[in-house]
């Protein structure tokens, strides 16, 4: 029932303040602070993550403008350009890798009956990073070039519901592939890889853990095939085969079977040849499979085009990533909303889109959210006299 909370008070009720503040204690987040609690750093950044806010400045003059309604939205703290700068340059930005964390957690259960398009009942994942521009000399710890910096967002998405489950940031210069080795790896769960994470002593670590793997083998990759099994062409597969590599590098890495699926898009003719180590699902949902790895390269556009993670309201590694890190967990929080609304009918750009505009008023979020249909203006008759009738 809304008692005249504002729309963003609405939001932030989502929030588990125990495990924010076990998430605070954890790293002493408040261990110097006078007024500028972490809730209210919080609050101040996913503010301007839901307004696109441009910079601290920006941030500082629209709560100040609304200085009677802040104390309703949750901010007890006076707010100020440069408390909030400090803020994000000292505090310690696990705080709020940590308090994603439980966000997702909670969000992942919520989704855990959510179809992706593929009839699988394993937990699939799709894995593979974005990378970030930043100008080298605001940041020069972000080395990417020579004259280029840059950062990327390692991403593990779980395809239900789009649920980004695990973030690992770096320099730009770090290899893509070296991100496997810290992977969380979960038995019996599908890995979705592009080509660029073809390492075959990486992806034997994921078979000695019991967890699949489907991604794309290169064009130079030598191997022997030991028998085929039988395919429907008519769905454009061309062949289903066990093989063992015969490079001796690759077979030291990977000495075990894999399995080669061979495909050709019906729509736009293209060839694929995927490579996998499960022998049990049929071969037409391994390319479907990888079909939905393309969810990630949507969840990193639409990351770039509705949240603040392109310009940054600090040039410190740890204002960076305490930027990031917030802007993933309003994505989820906005995601729990979602689903506990049962706003199954709306998307995520909607919701943040009328949200954008409407956190300082003060009515029910659904009446925001759902607005009442229009219905056709039904035309009174005229009965008025003719004062010239002829």
């Amino acid at each position: 029932m809304n008692r005249g909370r504002t729309i963003f008070a609405q939001v932030m009720q989502y929030i588990p303040h125990g495990e924010f503040a076990r998430c605070v204690e954890k790293y002493d987040g408040e261990r110097y602070a006078k007024s500028f609690s972490c809730m209210d750093q919080y609050l101040c950044m996913a503010f301007a993550q839901l307004t696109y806010r441009e910079g601290l400045r920006d941030i500082e003059s629209c709560l100040r403008a609304h200085q009677s309604k802040l104390y309703h939205m949750g901010m007890r703290a006076t707010i100020a350009r440069s408390t909030l700068a400090h803020a994000n340059e000292h505090r310690d930005w696990r705080i709020w890798a940590d308090f994603a964390q439980v966000l997702i957690r909670e969000a992942r259960e919520l989704y855990l009956t959510e179809s992706f398009g593929v009839d699988l009942a394993h937990t699939t994942y799709a894995f593979d990073s974005t990378t970030i521009s930043l100008c080298l000399s605001l940041f020069p710890w972000a080395r990417f070039r020579k004259n280029a910096g840059a950062i990327k967002a390692h991403t593990l998405l779980d395809l239900r519901g789009n649920i980004p489950c695990w973030v690992y940031v770096t320099p730009g210069e770090i290899h893509d592939v070296n991100a496997l080795d810290l992977l969380p790896i979960e038995a019996g769960s599908f890995y979705i890889f592009d080509r660029g994470y073809l390492d075959f002593k990486r992806l034997h670590h994921l078979t000695s853990h019991a967890a699949f793997f489907v991604t794309r083998i290169k064009a130079n990759t030598r191997y022997r095939r030991l028998y085929s099994s039988p395919v429907d062409r008519k769905t454009g597969l061309r062949c289903d085969q066990t093989i063992v590599l015969v490079n001796f590098y690759a077979h030291r890495d990977y000495p075990d079977k894999l399995r080669l699926v061979k495909f050709i898009d019906p729509v736009t003719e293209n060839r694929f040849a995927f490579l996998t180590n499960n022998f049990t699902i049929p071969a037409i949902t391994i390319a479907e499979l990888y079909r939905c790895r393309w969810q990630v390269e949507l969840f990193f556009r639409w990351l770039k085009q509705h949240l603040r993670i392109k310009s940054f309201y600090g040039t410190s590694e740890n204002a960076v990533f305490t930027q990031i890190w917030i802007a993933m967990s309003v994505y989820v929080l906005v995601a729990i909303m979602k689903k506990k609304l049962h706003l199954q009918s709306l998307s995520l750009y909607t919701i943040l889109q009328i949200l954008s505009v409407s956190l300082f008023e003060k009515k029910p979020i659904l009446s925001a959210l759902v607005p009442p249909k229009c219905t056709k203006l039904t035309i009174m008759p005229d009965n008025q006299l003719n004062l010239f009738g002829y």
